[in-house]
């Protein structure tokens, strides 16, 4: 490519097709540098969005493009705000010649701002202990059996392992958080935690008296 006018066609059809594709929210400008840079819009699509017109000037990142202090293909996902107050995210591509100057920039710019909006309403309706890392968990079950497989699982992700890579401190890990949510309270629980953590009763015995041993002398 030598000149943006001479592939014009092209870049218009392709403006209407990201118009259809993404909707009213997102304005699509094609630059022509050499229209001069207060008069390098050369195409455009919503241009409601920032009220970009033919003929109207370029954005300020395209000055550095020209002069040369930028040589990147591409600036993507830059937050600024018109003056009517909304929200664009924009992104540009760079136009050069089979010579690497640069001839015009393809822009994108998306309002965010009803996004934005709704983002702060979720925010604001979520509990806060929804958004912390750590956060007390409820199991939703209809009998005592699946409540043990859950806390069973619960357990095992809490160590980040397969239970046949797991060391005694490990098992050890996983028994002290059945034990503070009280499943072995659940009947015959003992039986499925043995299967689940490959040990024996006697182990699971030792492992338990331990765990209750360190709480006493910690207390």
């Amino acid at each position: 490519m030598q000149t943006i006018e001479q592939e014009m066609s092209f870049f218009k059809t392709l403006f209407k097709l990201l118009k259809n594709q993404f909707g009213p929210e997102s304005e699509f400008i094609l630059h022509d540098w050499s229209r001069g840079y207060d008069h390098s819009v050369a195409a455009i699509e919503n241009g409601h969005i920032t009220g970009s017109k033919i003929g109207g000037r370029g954005s300020n990142p395209g000055l550095e493009v020209i002069r040369g202090t930028v040589t990147d293909d591409m600036k993507c996902n830059c937050v600024t705000k018109t003056r009517d107050g909304k929200v664009i995210l924009s992104s540009s591509m760079y136009i050069r010649d089979d010579d690497g100057k640069a001839l015009g920039a393809l822009c994108i710019n998306t309002d965010i701002s009803k996004k934005l909006e709704i983002k702060e309403y979720l925010d604001n309706c979520i509990p806060d202990e929804l958004n912390k890392k750590e956060h007390s968990k409820e199991f939703s079950v209809t009998n005592v059996s699946d409540l043990l497989l859950c806390l069973l699982d619960e357990g095992i992700k809490k160590i980040g392992k397969p239970v046949s890579e797991m060391t005694r401190e490990d098992k050890t890990e996983v028994l002290r958080f059945l034990d503070d949510k009280g499943a072995l309270l659940i009947n015959k629980s003992g039986t499925k935690i043995c299967q689940t953590l490959e040990i024996s009763k006697y182990t699971l015995y030792n492992y338990l008296e331990d765990i209750r041993e360190h709480k006493k002398s910690v207390m």
